[in-house]
């Protein structure tokens, strides 16, 4: 007995040793994408094309880069609730072919995976082997309420690091679902501002289809906005350049491509497929831009950015802001 209490008492000691990794940093990093009218990205500009205003003021860049497959850590999370049930499995292949796409199974690409319905699950902690997020996303089933500022504060809170976080790899999560809530203990602007202060770009995948409104499009919208991201919605505009849309009257819905056809199916692959490659592809192709605040003493108070581009005609996008301290919390170092 005296031997197993020591070897419990050395074990306890040990665990309470683990190093851990601070999640703070003195510099900024403003990851921008830049789009000409079209909507194509603009890849060519130069460091000297960027201007960024801190409250105003013009700052020094103290990086930039342009280069493609920049290292990154990526949050899968996704909306597990009744309100997925309907596309589930288009929406789990989409979410296996993200983590196919951006964790290409090489060290300087991580990813975790968040489930979310009555409660935030870490379903797979930091990895960069996409199998074991695939493998856990196709033993998935739907059901239940939605806990997505949960799964949120959760990303930015309790999972395990990489080292370099968040400069090299940036932070990036994919919200998979339609931005509503009615499970969270955490809210909207609880969870904004610890994504805020962890230098974490959002984007959503949309599980809204067909035209239908959600009040969780306002929530999803401003979670990527705020934070430099956007939301793709695979399952609107399918239709658009089918001839005939909105002209065959039917009993399931006024469709040129009538549900259960190999039509239907294939104008939702398609937009699945828009989906997952626009978002893979913005989060490869973005500017990254550093600086070093000059005002260290503003304390608590969020500060706002403003990117330019010298270029005419062109949308550019990025963080509103930050905060000059990141949140009082550590995490296990991977």
């Amino acid at each position: 007995m005296r031997s197993l209490l020591l070897t419990s008492l050395f074990a306890a000691v040990a665990l309470a040793q683990e190093p851990v990794l601070s999640v703070s940093t003195t510099e900024v990093i403003v990851p921008v994408t830049v789009t000409d009218a079209n909507g194509k990205f603009v890849s060519n500009l130069e460091k000297k094309d960027f201007k960024i205003y801190d409250e105003g003021k013009l700052q020094d860049l103290t990086y930039f880069s342009r280069e493609r497959n920049q290292p990154v850590v990526v949050g899968f999370l996704l909306d597990l609730s009744n309100t997925s049930r309907l596309h589930w499995k288009n929406y789990q292949e989409s979410a296996i072919e993200l983590a196919l796409a951006l964790l290409p199974d090489d060290p300087r690409y991580s990813g975790y995976l968040i489930t979310y319905s009555n409660e935030a699950e870490l379903a797979v902690n930091t990895t960069s082997d996409s199998q074991k997020i695939v493998e856990k996303l196709r033993k998935l089933k739907p059901g239940g309420g939605a806990a997505l500022y949960d799964a949120i504060y959760m990303a930015c809170t309790s999972r395990s690091l990489v080292k370099g976080e968040p400069l090299e790899p940036r932070r990036v999560i994919v919200v998979i679902g339609d931005g509503h809530d009615n499970a969270s203990k955490k809210t909207l602007n609880e969870v904004l501002e610890i994504a805020q202060r962890n230098l974490v770009t959002i984007y959503g995948v949309s599980t809204v289809a067909f035209g239908f409104n959600n009040e969780g499009e306002k929530v999803l919208t401003q979670l990527t906005e705020e934070t430099g991201g956007r939301v793709e919605y695979p399952l609107q505009g399918l239709y658009k350049d089918v001839s005939g849309y909105l002209s065959t009257p039917s009993d399931e819905g006024n469709y040129a491509l009538k549900v259960g056809t190999g039509g239907y199916a294939s104008e939702i692959a398609r937009g699945m497929f828009r989906a997952v490659a626009n978002t893979t592809g913005e989060v490869t192709t973005q500017y990254l831009l550093r600086f070093t605040p000059q005002a260290q003493d503003a304390g608590r108070v969020f500060r706002n950015l403003r990117v330019e581009v010298s270029l005419p005609n062109v949308k550019v996008r990025s963080r509103k802001g930050y905060y000059p301290y990141g949140p009082d919390v550590t995490t296990k170092k991977k």
